[in-house]
């Protein structure tokens, strides 16, 4: 997929996520809010001992000066970024926050800082799931990490789904389900790639055979394969609600009863597209 540029969005969202030891104190939350504001950037950053995790948006110009900034620090330097474009900014301010977990597991033995999980990439993925089978002849299977609203949105098909509400039950629900994944290849993954990283180390930890991660989550799988093998769009944590395969945001939708547009998230939280004003006055 083609470099946005803002000629094709008038603001960039970016995500990015980077496991690497980091002090996570005041200072530094301080420092990045600095430079974000001063660039006019929107969105959220989450700092831990574990690393960083970011969702940011704002013009291009705005966006290239963050990286720099951040590359600069050799622990982020290579830092790998998923670019999609949007009409409006979807976040509504600038929040730079320190946690004890980038993405909450609650099983502090898990140091994804001190090596990854074997990572598939996107490609690969296709040609495993075109063949039905991996390069040595498992069976491929899908291991969705996300929480169920997420995988509603959409998801690859014939994906193992837990109907999860948060990530933290994850390595119990996989534990119970351990003899399912007996002689086949797991490919866990999420969003951007930050919970099917941690997934995928848990289950090295606890004896699970021939686990992979999808490098880069499902955004950079449809920003280099598009929609092969995928049903449905993928949702986001912003204002944008989700993305199709070609990283289009999800549109507005209109009410049903009197033609207003109705936002894409109240549009997807319903199962008939209806204005709030309509949808009071069919329950009166």
């Amino acid at each position: 997929m083609p470099e946005l540029v803002a000629t094709d969005y008038p603001i960039i969202n970016i995500a990015a996520y980077r496991f690497v030891g980091f002090d996570a104190d005041e200072a530094a939350r301080a420092r990045f809010l600095e430079v974000c504001n001063r660039l006019a950037l929107k969105g959220t950053i989450l700092l831990s001992p574990e690393g960083i995790n970011l969702f940011l948006a704002g013009t291009r110009e705005a966006i290239d000066g963050f990286l720099m900034w951040l590359r600069a620090d050799v622990r982020f330097a290579d830092i790998e970024v998923k670019e999609s474009g949007s009409q409006t900014q979807p976040f509504k301010r600038m929040l730079v926050k320190c946690k004890p977990e980038l993405i909450t597991m609650k099983h502090p033995l898990i140091k994804p800082e001190l090596g990854r999980a074997p990572a598939v990439a996107p490609a690969t993925l296709k040609r495993w799931l075109d063949a039905g089978m991996d390069d040595a002849g498992r069976p491929v299977v899908m291991l969705d990490t996300r929480n169920g609203f997420e995988v509603d949105v959409g998801t690859f098909d014939g994906t193992v789904d837990y109907r999860i509400a948060k990530f933290s039950e994850f390595p119990a629900v996989v534990e119970a389900h351990r003899d399912d994944f007996t002689g086949k290849t797991v490919v866990t993954f999420c969003t951007g790639g930050i919970r099917c990283e941690k997934a995928a180390i848990h289950m090295h930890n606890v004896g699970f055979e021939h686990v992979y991660q999808l490098d880069g989550g499902i955004l950079k799988y449809f920003e280099e394969v598009g929609g092969a093998h995928y049903t449905g769009d993928c949702f986001v944590f912003d204002h944008r609600t989700a993305v199709n395969p070609a990283l289009v945001p999800m549109p507005d939708g209109i009410c049903s009863s009197c033609g207003t547009t109705v936002s894409s998230r109240t549009s997807l939280a319903l199962a008939d597209t209806v204005c709030a004003q309509c949808a009071q006055q069919s329950i009166n």
